[in-house]
């Protein structure tokens, strides 16, 4: 699926802490800075996918600001504007979305749509994009 929206691991980061929502939760297998990711029934979280119609897709809770394996410790940005995503390409306000390809984030529907958050821009708007990831679950649940 194309429209994927590329990201640079190093750079992932909030844009503004103080008005983000971020919660940790603990790692259900290997997680990439960076990731989309979903909690599943046992409240673990796993990369997010946008391929078929089941939790990954429906509990879909924010982007990874950390990596970690099994068991590990992940905060999750549920809600706030994070740097690191190449969005130059896209206008402001454009919705994204879960990619079919898991824990990536796309600028248009997957297989199923689960909306995760849109194209905002900074106070300098003409020359730095960023996403705000805004997976409040009532949002994020498939259609």
């Amino acid at each position: 699926m194309a429209n994927e929206v590329d990201l640079t691991v190093a750079q992932i980061g909030l844009v503004d802490p103080l008005k983000a929502r971020v919660k940790t939760y603990l790692a259900g297998e290997e997680i990439t800075k960076g990731e989309l990711v979903a909690m599943n029934t046992t409240g673990v979280i796993h990369p997010a996918s946008g391929a078929a119609a089941d939790y990954k897709a429906q509990q879909i809770v924010g982007v990874s600001l950390n990596a970690g394996n099994t068991g590990a410790a992940i905060d999750v940005c549920e809600d706030g504007e994070l740097y690191g995503f190449t969005v130059s390409g896209l206008n402001c306000g454009a919705l994204l979305y879960a990619h079919d390809t898991a824990g990536r984030i796309s600028s248009a529907i997957g297989t199923v749509t689960a909306y995760v958050g849109r194209v905002t821009a900074l106070t300098d708007k003409g020359t730095t994009n960023v996403i705000r990831i805004q997976t409040i679950f009532s949002e994020a649940l498939v259609t």
